[in-house]
């Protein structure tokens, strides 16, 4: 791969102060991420044990449907991180965004009022009455809670950022472990605590931006238009945020229509097992966002490449993990065994994900191209129904669903970073390529080798992989050393 000519000592030193805030940030943001990922994976590894497969599936169609209450926003946090990303936190008017806080949730509360009412009245069937409505309550306090959580991380105040997720996850977790240690068995239950968690991380996030929630009344005013300018902003980054949700989700929707809530439940368990290295992922991708904002454009090209290298090095190496992953998970959880087959149909997922989340998105939102975002997004999700419609309507084959959910992802992200690459002017046609090829001998080898001779396979290719990639390997390293070097002479 080329890199553009740059001085790369000339960058490391101009990068000094960026570097200390990245390395900063990411110790908090890391903090935040590797407990929420011990929480997560404790519940993976707790709560379908001691539940059953209906309740556990139900509890999943909670979390599923919960996942798209940003839609209700309607842009208007995004609006935000993007016309505010890179500022300072004190540099702010206070006073506007306390009214912006307010008006929102307002608008929250009428939007999560209307949804109640529908569920009372035209959802018959109790269970998903209830989903409804907690995913109405959803509605209004992760509405509310986006706009500190969003201001936090466009200016970059990472440390407060991850004290609130860490807040959530700790309490989340605490009150799940409560509830199946008197015996409480119930998925509701674990709903409210879901809801509680979040509640009191609300009520937190308020207390940290207490200068933009906590003004005098007199200081509130309808500001109409500073509102319609972030929601025109950020509704195209939030329609595709929820069309990329919405990739995966269609796929989803139509295996809970077609099979059952237990089939449902099974899928959504490795996914989740699927997306747990995801979380470092975005770690990164959190505080790069502010710090690519603040950079010239024309190191841009390069950065990319330094970090695409590592990036896939390590995602590609990671896929070994799902070996033991599926032994062991088959053994703790056997009532969830012919599931984890699936694994090896959908944990490639995260390769592309990943790439996508911190570096495609982060870049495309750094050059304002949400609008091209949400063309790529839309033109995969129509892939995604057509291709639902086929595998689990006309077909209904459970196997060609699941394996529809890498391939889209894959299309997305190649159909990206392409047009992303035009751009920066680099070249990845022979990098997409060598990842296609790697990503289909895992899904081969883990679907039809059973044996440890999957695994002993995976690895001789990804070897072969790094050896092809020698060369862009070590000018990575060499270019991340002199930058670090840079960084010791501050």
């Amino acid at each position: 791969m080329n890199f553009l000519k740059i001085s790369w000592d000339e960058w490391g030193y101009s990068l000094n102060k960026k570097a200390q805030l990245f390395l900063k940030g990411f110790s908090y943001s890391m903090t935040a991420n590797v407990i929420s990922l011990l929480i997560s994976t404790l519940v993976i590894l707790i709560v379908p044990k001691l539940i059953g497969v209906e309740d556990y599936g139900y509890w999943q169609l909670y979390l599923f449907y919960a996942s798209y209450v940003g839609f209700f926003q309607f842009g208007w946090n995004d609006g935000i991180y993007l016309r505010y990303g890179g500022k300072e936190y004190d540099s702010l008017d206070k006073k506007v965004f306390f009214s912006q806080f307010w008006m929102l949730t307002m608008s929250q509360l009428i939007i999560a009022a209307i949804i109640f009412l529908l569920s009372i009245y035209f959802i018959d069937e109790i269970e998903r009455q209830f989903i409804l409505i907690m995913v109405a309550v959803s509605i209004v306090i992760m509405g509310v809670r986006a706009m500190p959580i969003y201001i936090l991380q466009a200016t970059n105040r990472v440390k407060q950022f991850a004290m609130i997720i860490i807040l959530e996850r700790i309490l989340y977790f605490f009150l799940v472990i409560l509830l199946l240690f008197i015996g409480v068995r119930e998925y509701k239950l674990m709903v409210v605590a879901d809801i509680i968690a979040k509640l009191i991380s609300l009520f937190y996030a308020m207390y940290i931006c207490r200068e933009i929630v906590f003004c005098k009344v007199s200081a509130f005013n309808f500001n109409f238009k500073e509102a319609i300018d972030n929601i025109t902003v950020g509704v195209k980054l939030m329609f595709a945020s929820i069309a990329s949700m919405l990739i995966i989700g269609v796929v989803r929707f139509g295996i809970e229509r077609s099979w059952d809530v237990e089939v449902f439940g099974k899928l959504s368990l490795t996914l989740v097992l699927s997306n747990v290295m995801l979380l470092f992922i975005n770690t990164v991708g959190i505080i790069i966002f502010p710090i690519l904002r603040r950079t010239d454009k024309e190191k841009l090209s390069s950065i990319y490449v330094t970090m695409r290298d590592f990036l896939m090095v390590i995602l590609l190496g990671a896929l070994v993990f799902y070996y033991p992953i599926k032994d062991l998970m088959s053994v703790w959880l056997p009532k969830y065994q012919e599931s984890m087959i699936y694994m090896a149909l959908v944990f490639p997922m995260c390769l592309y994900e990943g790439k996508m989340a911190l570096l495609i998105n982060t870049y495309l939102k750094t050059l304002r191209k949400e609008k091209m975002m949400l063309k790529i997004n839309i033109i995969s999700l129509v892939l995604s129904v057509l291709i639902t419609i086929f595998t689990t309507v006309v077909f209904k084959n459970l196997n060609l669903a699941i394996t529809s959910i890498v391939i889209i992802l894959a299309f997305r992200c190649v159909f990206s970073e392409v047009y992303l690459s035009r751009i920066l002017k680099i070249s990845v046609c022979k990098d997409i390529f060598l990842e296609l090829t790697m990503s289909m001998i895992f899904m081969l080898t883990g679907w039809f080798i059973k044996s440890f001779v999957g695994i002993f396979l995976y690895v001789i290719f990804y070897i072969i992989y790094l050896v092809a990639k020698r060369k862009d390997i070590k000018s990575s390293i060499k270019n991340i050393k002199i930058l670090m070097k840079a960084h010791s002479l501050v």
